[in-house]
């Protein structure tokens, strides 16, 4: 007896830093109006700004992204999405499960290193960290080109502070078997080809892309939060890198 292939997608997004499920809204109903079975995940710690967060860890945040994959329907595809902060995690997933990943997509994100940490500046009493104002983002690589006023608005009133502890934390990555599993970047503040370059010589943020055996790289110029600032567009490369 032949058993067909699974044809629809599952999509998992996850966003970064300091937002929830909410900041899929645009790219979610996209995705669902292509056919997409989609599952947006807002990690432990960023459902509300009175959550205690001193006790949230990075296997906390990584067992929520994988429970969420997990769930996936036999009929279907898991397509594992990532921004920004929440790529680390999606890769630790990658290691953690290999096996149930039809494919990664990293959006302006990638993964880290072994023993690699988010943040190698907190305070190690720090609990969480706030959202900090528009021009130390930007001074810390973060463009937010595409935002209007109403966007960053809206950004700022939703906006969680970060669990410290999982951003602080190092990651322990063990199974050579993530290297396999299918992944596309998409490229939004850096051009693909300065991404191709860092992970060709090797540089810390940019190593492990150069490692994995199947990548495809996508350019899609805006700024860090394409889900706001291009939706339609990021949606559609989703959709596209999920269909492979």
């Amino acid at each position: 007896m032949t058993t067909s292939a699974p044809t629809q997608a599952h999509i998992v997004l996850v966003p970064g830093f300091w937002l929830g499920a909410w900041a899929w809204e645009s790219v979610a109903a996209d995705l669902r109006d292509r056919g997409h079975h989609v599952t947006a995940v807002t990690l432990p710690g960023l459902d509300s700004a009175d959550t205690d967060r001193s006790g949230i860890g990075l296997d906390d945040h990584i067992s929520a992204v994988a429970g969420a994959v997990a769930a996936t329907p036999v009929s279907e595809r898991a397509v594992l999405v990532a921004h920004s902060g929440a790529g680390p995690v999606a890769y630790a997933v990658t290691d953690r499960i290999p096996d149930a990943l039809a494919r990664v997509i990293y959006v302006d994100s990638g993964p880290l290193q072994d023993g690699a940490a988010l943040r190698n500046d907190l305070d190690p009493s720090a609990t969480e960290l706030p959202l900090p104002g528009w021009s130390e983002l930007e001074a810390e690589g973060n463009s937010l080109e595409g935002l209007d006023e109403a966007m960053l608005e809206t950004f700022r009133s939703r906006a969680v502070p970060e669990p410290a502890g999982p951003a602080r934390a190092t990651f322990a990555l063990r199974n050579s078997r993530r290297l396999e599993v299918p992944t596309t970047v998409i490229c939004t503040s850096f051009p693909s080809e300065a991404i191709r370059q860092l992970a060709g010589v090797g540089h810390p943020m940019a190593a492990e892309l150069g490692r994995i055996t199947n990548v495809d790289y996508v350019d899609l110029p805006t700024g860090h939060w394409p889900m706001w600032s291009r939706p339609a567009d990021l949606a559609e490369e989703i959709d596209a890198a999920a269909s492979r």
